[in-house]
C-alpha cells in the first residue's frame, strides 16, 4: 500500500462527520410548562396584629406583585392567609418565591417601600433572631436592652440603618433586619454589642469604621 492511499483510507472516517445529523434544537421552556404545567402556590400566613396595615397598604402589595411580577394573589380569610399562584403569562417561576418573600418582610413589620426592594434585587435577605438568643434577660433588663437598640426617639436604630444600609425592625424581643448579606453581618454585631451592655458611643465609633471599609471595598 502506497503513502498515497493511506493518507486517503484516514482521510475517509473524518469526511463521514459531515453526514451525522446536526444536535436538534430545543425551545426554552415556558415557565408555566416547568413542573409539568403545574400552578404553584404559596401561602403567607398574617399574624393578628397586622390584619389592620395590611388592610391599609393591601393595594400598595397587589400592583407590584400583580402587574409587574405577573403572580395571582388573593387574601383568604378564612384561613387568615395571603395565596399566591403562578399564571400563564409570568415571565419567570422565581417571581412566585420573591412575592412570598416581599408579603412575608411586610407581615413582619418593614414599610412597603423597603420590602418592595426584595422584589428588585436578588442579593436582599431577611433574618431575624431573639434578644435571649444573645443573651439570657429579664424584667428590667430585658426593657432597657430593647430601649438601647432603639435609643431616644428610635436615634440608635436609623443610626445603624444609615450606616450598614439596612432596616431593621425591632418586634418586642425579635429583631428582624433586611440588607445584603455583609450589611446584615455589621447591623447584626452592632446590635448584639447594644443586647450585652455596650454604650451606644462606642458602638457608633465601631460602625464609623466599619462602614467606612464597606465603602472601600464597593
Amino acid at each position: 500500500m502506497t503513502s498515497m492511499e493511506i493518507e486517503k483510507v484516514a482521510s475517509e472516517p473524518k469526511s463521514a462527520i459531515g453526514f451525522f445529523p446536526s444536535k436538534p434544537h430545543f425551545e426554552p421552556l415556558k415557565p408555566h410548562e416547568m413542573s409539568e404545567g403545574k400552578i404553584q402556590f404559596r401561602k403567607v400566613a398574617v399574624p393578628a396584629h397586622r390584619f389592620p396595615p395590611l388592610k391599609k397598604a393591601w393595594m400598595d402589595l397587589y400592583t407590584p406583585i400583580y402587574e409587574q411580577m405577573k403572580i395571582d394573589v388573593r387574601m383568604n380569610l378564612k384561613a387568615r392567609k395571603v395565596e399566591l399562584k403562578t399564571r400563564k403569562d409570568t415571565p419567570d417561576v422565581s417571581n412566585l418565591q420573591k412575592c412570598a418573600d416581599f408579603v412575608h418582610a411586610f407581615m413582619l413589620g418593614f414599610e412597603v417601600i423597603d420590602a418592595i426592594a426584595l422584589l428588585r434585587m436578588d442579593e436582599l435577605y431577611v433574618d431575624s433572631f431573639e434578644i435571649k438568643d444573645v443573651k439570657t434577660l429579664r424584667g428590667e433588663h430585658l426593657s432597657r436592652a430593647i430601649g438601647r437598640l432603639s435609643g431616644k426617639g428610635g436615634k440608635t436604630r436609623f443610626a445603624i440603618e444609615n450606616s450598614t444600609r439596612t432596616r431593621i425592625v425591632v418586634a418586642d424581643t425579635r429583631i428582624h433586619i433586611l440588607g445584603s448579606f455583609a450589611n446584615i453581618k455589621v447591623a447584626r454585631d452592632a446590635l448584639c454589642s447594644l443586647i450585652m451592655g455596650s454604650p451606644a458611643g462606642k458602638v457608633y465609633s465601631k460602625l464609623r469604621a466599619v462602614s467606612a471599609r464597606l465603602a472601600e471595598r464597593f
